[in-house]
C-alpha cells in the first residue's frame, strides 16, 4: 500500500486517492503513515527502503536502492516484486507525470 501511495501521490486522480485512503484505513494505517508514504517515505525503515526502491528512476539508482533494501531485510524476490509493482504503476499516465515532474 505504501508503495502505491508513494507512486500515485501526485496523480491528481481524486477517486483513486480516496479509494487509497479508505484502503489504508482498512489496513490500519494512520493518517500520518499515509501522508508520509505519499511523500515517498515511511516511519518503518524496511518499508522506507522498499519505497525508495520503487521510486528509483534509473538502473544505477535501482541497483543501489536494491542493495539498501537487501540490507534492510528485503529479499531478492520481494525486491523484484516491488520493482514490478512500480513498473506497473508507472504505466499510468498521471503517475508518469508526477514521477517525472511533469
Amino acid at each position: 500500500m505504501s508503495i502505491e501511495l508513494a507512486l500515485t501521490a501526485g496523480s491528481g486522480d481524486v477517486p483513486l486517492l480516496l479509494r487509497q485512503d479508505a484502503d489504508a484505513t482498512r489496513l490500519g494505517l494512520t493518517r500520518a503513515e499515509v501522508d508520509v508514504a505519499r511523500k515517498g517515505s515511511s516511519f518503518d525503515f524496511p518499508i522506507s527502503q522498499a519505497i525508495a526502491l520503487a521510486l528509483a528512476s534509473s538502473d544505477e539508482d535501482r541497483a543501489v536502492r536494491r542493495e539498501r533494501a537487501a540490507r534492510a531485510g528485503i529479499d531478492g524476490p520481494a525486491c523484484l516484486e516491488i520493482e514490478h509493482l512500480a513498473a506497473a504503476l508507472m504505466k499510468r499516465p498521471s503517475t508518469k507525470a508526477r514521477h517525472h515532474g511533469l
